[in-house]
């Protein structure tokens, strides 16, 4: 296995666990809870992300990762059947695709060409265009759940920890 795809099934598999992780530290008021104006709420970046994961990974080597069915400005509107239950069960069923996707990759698919919104990629750039989106948004996530909810838990590093967290940065 292309040791490119085992660190980037790795990567995908952290920030689903972090944006996991972040999400369960709020109630439902404060997952649907818009910080500004213009600002989304994790419920929309959660329905975002999982309408981009289908889209991008369904048929990956064969159609335009850019699905006609997608209604992409629709990932950022609230409806009546937008509950929790139901944001995070696509939530999961993105990442299902996604994985399902990487899960069938192997070495000789990473030359390939697919297209993206009409627009050629190697399967490699596409990868890693995937991974980069699934980290903004999984920053974007993580982000608002420290300001919403300050108090908690921390999911990397603490403050001021990390001399006691192995691994973590040491000044010589």
């Amino acid at each position: 296995m292309d040791d490119v795809l085992q660190d980037l099934r790795h990567e995908f598999r952290r920030h689903k666990g972090l944006a996991d992780r972040a999400m369960v530290e709020l109630d439902d008021h404060q997952f649907f809870h818009r910080p500004g104006p213009l600002v989304n709420p994790v419920a929309l970046i959660v329905k975002h992300l999982a309408g981009n994961l289908v889209s991008r990974w369904t048929d990956f080597l064969t159609t335009d990762g850019e699905k006609e069915s997608r209604d992409r400005d629709r990932e950022f509107l609230l409806t009546d059947s937008d509950t929790r239950a139901n944001l995070m069960a696509a939530w999961e069923r993105g990442w299902s695709v996604l994985f399902d996707t990487l899960a069938g990759l192997n070495d000789s698919d990473l030359g390939r060409t697919l297209t993206i919104r009409g627009e050629p990629h190697s399967v490699r750039q596409a990868l890693l265009r995937g991974m980069s989106h699934v980290a903004y948004h999984t920053g974007q996530i993580v982000y608002l759940v420290r300001w919403i909810r300050p108090e908690s838990t921390w999911l990397t590093v603490p403050l001021g920890q990390s001399r006691a967290v192995p691994g973590a940065y040491r000044r010589a």
